[in-house]
């Protein structure tokens, strides 16, 4: 319960992928959600995806079946989040609109109110510097999708508060997650390591010494890895890949960072995996 007495809700900026699979977590767990994004086009598909993913999720035996569903609703303006208990923002891998967003939600939200912003690969620091009190920011990087995947890599930056650190703990207890809290810095944990790996493998295929079935069928069978990294980079998103690399090559200087002509190519040509139907692979459109 939260301190007014009434039911925590959360607020999800973001109405992509990341944004859907968030909503479907927290609505799956029975907490109330408004979503909001300035996209129409977005928001007016915005409750059938959720119901989509909600059903991929009680198949896969990701949410619990039978339980409560929570109320979802859907806004276009950050006053909607004003009586949020947790903001999380799941927009587009770009740091000056992610603290344009944040600085919006520390306008309307109370004051001491745990704000989120879901990111693969920027600084917390980095935006805590450029809005109001950074004290109440946390990062966290939720995998895609979020239903599916338990733990999550939380991220305490230099100004993080342990207010919002413990506000984080309720919140991730709330949608029966498993945090692993990590220090601050470009690509955190798992981008800095796994999405070099995509990259290589990627200028591994564009050099032609083997084929995308390959690489990822050596990786799997060799080291054990679950799906193979360019399998994984279509899950991801291979435009959110570019994004992230881009961060990282430009915080890092490091040249594995430097995407790769062939993930720049399919980015460029639309394939930009299965939220597209093509990446490295070919999806069906559910």
């Amino acid at each position: 319960m939260t301190e007014n007495g009434g039911a925590p809700r959360l607020a999800v900026f973001g109405a992509g992928v990341m944004g859907i699979g968030i909503a479907t977590l927290a609505i799956g767990r029975g907490m109330s959600v408004v979503l909001v994004d300035v996209d129409p086009a977005r928001l007016s598909t915005a409750r059938e995806r959720v119901r989509g993913e909600l059903r991929l999720a009680h198949m896969m035996g990701a949410l619990p079946r039978g339980g409560p569903i929570g109320e979802l609703r859907l806004a276009d303006s950050a006053v909607a989040a004003a009586d949020a208990t947790w903001v999380i923002e799941a927009i587009t891998e770009v740091a000056e609109l992610k603290a344009k967003v944040h600085r919006e939600i520390a306008s309307v939200v109370a004051p001491g109110t745990l704000r989120v912003t879901n990111t693969s690969s920027i600084p917390v620091d980095e935006l805590a510097g450029e809005i109001p009190a950074p004290e109440c920011l946390v990062g966290i990087h939720f995998m895609n999708p979020p239903y599916l995947i338990g733990t999550l890599e939380v991220v305490r930056g230099p100004r993080s508060g342990d207010s919002a650190m413990s506000g984080v703990q309720d919140l991730l207890s709330a949608l029966d997650r498993k945090a692993i809290v990590v220090g601050d810095g470009a690509g955190f944990v798992t981008s800095r390591l796994l999405h070099r790996m995509i990259n290589d493998a990627a200028n591994v295929v564009e050099e032609g010494r083997a084929t995308v079935e390959d690489v990822d069928a050596l990786m799997e069978g060799c080291l054990g890895h679950p799906t193979g990294p360019l399998r994984t980079a279509d899950l991801i998103g291979i435009d959110n890949l570019v994004d992230s690399l881009s961060v990282l090559y430009e915080r890092t200087g490091d040249e594995g960072c430097r995407p790769s002509e062939l993930l720049v190519r399919k980015v460029a040509e639309g394939n930009h995996g299965r939220k597209t139907g093509r990446g490295f692979y070919e999806y069906g459109v559910r």
